[in-house]
């Protein structure tokens, strides 16, 4: 939230958020930054999906995402989502 109080215009933001996902005033200060394109990187695509909602009704859209096995032989995956801005 530092850069955005800053006024920080970064064209990509890569967020990795615990497994609890983002609060709400998380989500704000990273679109009010208005990046081009959002990664997101979760472990629990229930609060991914929260959180792509939360970005949607701020202005971004869900490109793709693809699940990453990072940790074998384990049900853990880790899922990344490219969001971009709507124009």
């Amino acid at each position: 939230m530092r850069f955005a109080e800053s006024g920080e215009q970064p064209e990509v933001i890569v967020v990795d958020p615990p497994r609890k996902g983002m609060d709400e005033a998380a989500v704000a200060a990273v679109a009010s930054m208005r990046p081009e394109r959002i990664v997101y990187v979760s472990c629990d695509c229930a609060t991914l999906a929260r959180d792509a909602a939360r970005f949607q009704a701020l202005g971004y859209k869900a490109q793709t995402a693809t699940a990453v096995d990072m940790f074998p032989r384990t049900a853990h995956v880790e899922t990344v989502m490219l969001l971009y801005k709507v124009l």
